[in-house]
C-alpha cells in the first residue's frame, strides 16, 4: 500500500515545503493540496513550490473541481506542472464543495465532471479538442497525461469514477463504508468494459498516533463534520433505503455548517460528531491500532491511505509514521 498527505493551504508556505520534503524523505509517495482558493491559498503556486524542491513524490489535487476554472486553464496548470515536476502531477477531481458553496454555488454535475476530464486528457496528450466550437490545442506539451482520481461518496458518482478514473478518491477510512462504496465502482468499470483492478483506490482520512483517546478524538472530530457535506447532498438525492445506515444516521443532529471554519480542529462546525463515528471514520491509538486499521483498509482494497495532515503536530506525526507504519508496509 502507497501513502500519502495531504496538506490544507492555511499554514505558511515555507511550512508547506517543509512538509512535502518531510514526507518525501520518511518514504510517503503522494503529497496532496485541498483546493478552496477563497477560504485558504491558491493551490497551484504552492504545488510549484513543492515540485521545486522534491524529487521523485507524486504531487496533486485533493480534489480539485471542474467549475471553479476553465478547462483549459486547469489543463494548462497541470500540464506545464507536468514538465516542472518531471511527470509526477495527478489530478484529484470532485463535483466540489467547499470552494463552491463559499460562494454561493451549488457543486458542477457529474456529466460535466466527466466531460472535463475528456477534454483533460485530451489537451495534456497534445491532441486537438473542440472547445466551444473552437479547436484547441497545447503544441507545447509533452504529451504525459497526470492519472485522474475521482472522488465520490453516491452510487452514481462512484460509477463514474468506475467508468472513468484512474483512481478513486474515498474520504473515510471505515472499511466497511469503502467494501459498499467500491461495489458502484466495479459496476461503472464494468459497464466500460475496464478492469478494477488496474484502477487504483484511495482512502483519504486524518490520523492521531496516541494512546490519549480523548485528545486524538478532539483533533479529528472535524473530519466527520466535512464529509458531513456531502452526506446531506446524497440524502436530498437517494431514497434511505438506497444508503447505509453507517454513513447517513449520524448527521441527523447536524446544525449549520461554517465553510469559513472547514477543516477547522475545535470548530463548532463538528459538535454534533460522536465518538462512534470518529474512531469509525478516521484513524486513532497507539501504531499496533494503526497497523491493524490499515490491514483492514488493504483488505477492503485500499492501495493508497492518504493522511490528512492538518490536526496539529504534523512533523510529529510524520515521524511517526516514518518509523513505526511505512516500514511495516515496505517489508
Amino acid at each position: 500500500m502507497d501513502f500519502g498527505i495531504t496538506i490544507k493551504p492555511d499554514i505558511s508556505i515555507d511550512r508547506i515545503v517543509k512538509l512535502t520534503e518531510q514526507a518525501e524523505a520518511s518514504g510517503f509517495s503522494y503529497a496532496w493540496m485541498f483546493d478552496s482558493h477563497v477560504i485558504w491559498k491558491e493551490p497551484f503556486p504552492l504545488l510549484t513550490l513543492m515540485a521545486a524542491n522534491t524529487k521523485k513524490i507524486r504531487l496533486g489535487t485533493c480534489v480539485t473541481n471542474p467549475a471553479v476554472r476553465d478547462v483549459t486553464v486547469s489543463s494548462s496548470l497541470f500540464a506545464t506542472l507536468n514538465l516542472a515536476s518531471h511527470g509526477r502531477m495527478e489530478l484529484g477531481i470532485g463535483r466540489g464543495d467547499s470552494s463552491r458553496r463559499v460562494l454561493g454555488k451549488k457543486p458542477a454535475t457529474l456529466e460535466t465532471l466527466e466531460e472535463f476530464v475528456r477534454v483533460f486528457r485530451n489537451l495534456n496528450a497534445g491532441k486537438t479538442v473542440n472547445v466551444d466550437g473552437v479547436p484547441t490545442k497545447f503544441p507545447w506539451a509533452n504529451g504525459q497525461v497526470p492519472r485522474v482520481w475521482v472522488a465520490g461518496y453516491g452510487p452514481k458518482a462512484l460509477r463514474t469514477a468506475g467508468r472513468i478514473g484512474d483512481g478513486v478518491i474515498l474520504q473515510f477510512a471505515d472499511p466497511d463504508l469503502i467494501e459498499w462504496c467500491l461495489g458502484f465502482a466495479r459496476e461503472g468499470a464494468k459497464e466500460a468494459g475496464r478492469d478494477f483492478g488496474k484502477i487504483q483506490v484511495m482512502a483519504a482520512a486524518p490520523v492521531w498516533p496516541s494512546d490519549d483517546v480523548k485528545t486524538a478524538r478532539a483533533r479529528v472530530r472535524w473530519f466527520p463534520a466535512l464529509v458531513s457535506n456531502h452526506v446531506m447532498d446524497l440524502i436530498s438525492k437517494y431514497k434511505p433505503e438506497e444508503l447505509p445506515p453507517a454513513l447517513t444516521s449520524y448527521v441527523k443532529n447536524r446544525g449549520k455548517y461554517d465553510y469559513l471554519h472547514h477543516c477547522e480542529v475545535g470548530s463548532d462546525n463538528a459538535d454534533f460528531v460522536s465518538d462512534e463515528v470518529v474512531d469509525r471514520f478516521c484513524i486513532l491509538g497507539a501504531p499496533d491500532d494503526h497497523r491493524k486499521k490499515l490491514d483492514r483498509l488493504r483488505k477492503a482494497g485500499v492501495t493508497q491511505f492518504n493522511i490528512y495532515l492538518m490536526c496539529g503536530d504534523e512533523e510529529q506525526t510524520l515521524d511517526v509514521y516514518k518509523h513505526k507504519i511505512l516500514r511495516h508496509y515496505r517489508r
